[in-house]
C-alpha cells in the first residue's frame, strides 16, 4: 500500500496555534492567568503518530521570534521533525491564538479564535523544498487549512497535487468549521480535493449537512469510494452525556468491508481538544505499522479515548499505553484498577 524507503512516514501541513486556557474550570472572564499550549489540527495528528512510533514532519510558517521558538520546541518535543518549518521575518508576523474555556454541566465549553492574518496564511510554494514530495508515505491535511486564506488555499491545493503525483497517499480530514467558510464554498473546494484523497476522515453530520450526502451511513461511506476512488473512509461518533462524560466509537469502510467495535462508554473527559486528531493518529499508525484495518480502528478509538483524559492539544501516549487500553477494552470480567 505504501511507498518504501522514505525519510518520513507522515508529513502534515497546516496552521500551528497557541492555546490560552484558564486553569481548571475557571471562566475566561474571571481568570487572572492563562495556561498555554501549542497545537493545531494537522500538528496534533502527526505528533500523536510520532509519539506512537512513526517518523513525522510538519510544514507550517511561524514567526521568527520567541513565540516561534516556543512552537519549534513544542514540535520537536513531540518527536516531530522541524526540518520544514518556515520562519516569518516580516513586521506583521504572528501566531494564531485561541482561548479555550472548559465547561461543566450545564455550562458548555467554549472557544474564541484570534487567528486572522497569521503567518501561515502567507506560506508560498517557493518556501517549500522541491524534494519534499518524494520523502513520505502519507501526506496529511485538513480542510481548516484550505479555509483560512485564499493564498494558503492555493498553496495547499498545489501541495496536495504534488504529493499525490509523487506517490504519497493523501490523508484528508474534512473537519468542517462553519466559522471559517460557508457550506457552499467549502463543498466546492472539498469535493475537488476528494479526487486526490486515499484516506478520508469525515463525520456523519458533515456528510449529511455540508456535503449533502444522503442514505444510510454505510451508503454514504460507500459513496465516497464509488464517486471519488477513495481507498478508506472513516467516520467517528461522539455522544456528549455532559462536558465531562462522553461516549465514542467509529466505523471504517475499506475494500468492500465495514470495520467497527464496541464503543468506549463513560469516558472521563479532562480535555477533549485534540481527541479527534488522536483518532487519526492511531488509525494512520495502525495502517502504517500493521496494515490491519481492524487493528488500526482499535488503535484509533483507544487513542481518542485516552486523549480525552490528558490536558493539552497533542496526544502524549506511547504505543504500549494504547495497546494496554485496547486489551482492557476487549477484556471481560474483573480487571485490575492499575497497570502493574
Amino acid at each position: 500500500m505504501f511507498k518504501e524507503n522514505t525519510e518520513f512516514d507522515i508529513i502534515g501541513m497546516g496552521e500551528v496555534m497557541l492555546r490560552l486556557s484558564p486553569p481548571g474550570k475557571e471562566t475566561i472572564s474571571q481568570s487572572k492567568v492563562f495556561e498555554k499550549n501549542v497545537g493545531g489540527s494537522e500538528l496534533n495528528v502527526v505528533s500523536g503518530a510520532a509519539m506512537l512510533g512513526v517518523r513525522s514532519a510538519m510544514i507550517t510558517k511561524i514567526p521568527a521570534n520567541k513565540i516561534g521558538h516556543l512552537v519549534r520546541n513544542q514540535i520537536s518535543g513531540g518527536s516531530v521533525s522541524d526540518k520544514y518549518l518556515v520562519y516569518d521575518n516580516s513586521a506583521e508576523s504572528r501566531l494564531g491564538i485561541y482561548y479555550y474555556e472548559s465547561g461543566a454541566y450545564p455550562r458548555k465549553s467554549s472557544v474564541i479564535y484570534d487567528r486572522a492574518r497569521s503567518s501561515v496564511c502567507s506560506l508560498s510554494l517557493d518556501e517549500i523544498p522541491d524534494d519534499i514530495y518524494s520523502k513520505t508515505k502519507i501526506f496529511h491535511i485538513s480542510s481548516i487549512t484550505l479555509a483560512l486564506n485564499p493564498n494558503l488555499r492555493k498553496t495547499a491545493l498545489e501541495v496536495i497535487k504534488r504529493f499525490h503525483e509523487a506517490g504519497a497517499l493523501i490523508s484528508f480530514d474534512v473537519n468542517y468549521r462553519a466559522a471559517l467558510w460557508s457550506e457552499d464554498e467549502a463543498r466546492a473546494v472539498i469535493e475537488d480535493v476528494f479526487n486526490y484523497v486515499d484516506f478520508l476522515f469525515v463525520s456523519e453530520e458533515t456528510s449529511r449537512r455540508m456535503l449533502r450526502r444522503t442514505g444510510t451511513l454505510e451508503e454514504i461511506m460507500e459513496g465516497y469510494v464509488k464517486d471519488y476512488g477513495v481507498k478508506l473512509v472513516a467516520t467517528t461518533r461522539r455522544e456528549a452525556i455532559s462536558p465531562t462524560c462522553h461516549n465514542f466509537n467509529s466505523k471504517i469502510f475499506y475494500d468492500g468491508k465495514f470495520y467497527e467495535e464496541k464503543p468506549y462508554n463513560g469516558i472521563e473527559v479532562i480535555d477533549r481538544i485534540g481527541s479527534g486528531d488522536a483518532y487519526l493518529s492511531g488509525v494512520l499508525y495502525g495502517l502504517l505499522k500493521t496494515g490491519d484495518v481492524q487493528q488500526a480502528l482499535e488503535l484509533g478509538n483507544a487513542s481518542s479515548a485516552v486523549k480525552n483524559t490528558v490536558l493539552g492539544d497533542m496526544s502524549v501516549s506511547s504505543i504500549d499505553e494504547i495497546m494496554n487500553v485496547v486489551k482492557s477494552h476487549k477484556a471481560t470480567g474483573r480487571q485490575d484498577e492499575m497497570v502493574r
